[in-house]
């Protein structure tokens, strides 16, 4: 129930259907992965990425929503090196150490891990007065 006085965050019919195709691809994308079938991974990156980048660009006015839109959009960019680093055969050829070629994923997931950081830790508590989604 919304009080008199809260604010409210609506998202246009057409954007939320984008996000729930947004997951449809996903999904589709992951499955391919699973049971390795290569052409449809790969392809699959491409709308699902795409529209994760279209979902951050929509949400930008709102910090919380962009920081979180942008964690999800690296997190696709890394789950989808994994992808390929497997699909190609490339993610246990060693690059350091105990490092292979499939740990680089850990650098688009600390971005994401570092926006989120950032407005937590940040953003959020220096700017109080400004609406949140969350």
């Amino acid at each position: 129930m919304i009080m008199k006085n809260e604010q409210t965050y609506n998202i246009p019919i057409k954007y939320r259907k984008m996000e729930n195709l947004h997951i449809v691809f996903w999904l589709f994308k992951d499955i391919a992965w699973c049971m390795i079938w290569k052409p449809l991974g790969l392809i699959m990156i491409v709308p699902t990425l795409t529209i994760s980048i279209i979902i951050a660009w929509r949400t930008r006015q709102y910090m919380s929503e962009l920081c979180h839109n942008v964690a999800i959009t690296v997190w696709i960019s890394a789950n989808s090196y994994w992808m390929i680093s497997e699909f190609f055969k490339f993610d246990s050829i060693p690059l350091f150490g105990d490092y292979t070629y499939k740990h680089l994923a850990i650098i688009p997931f600390f971005m994401g891990v570092f926006c989120l950081a950032f407005y937590y830790f940040f953003w959020k508590p220096t700017h109080k007065d400004e609406l949140d989604t969350l």
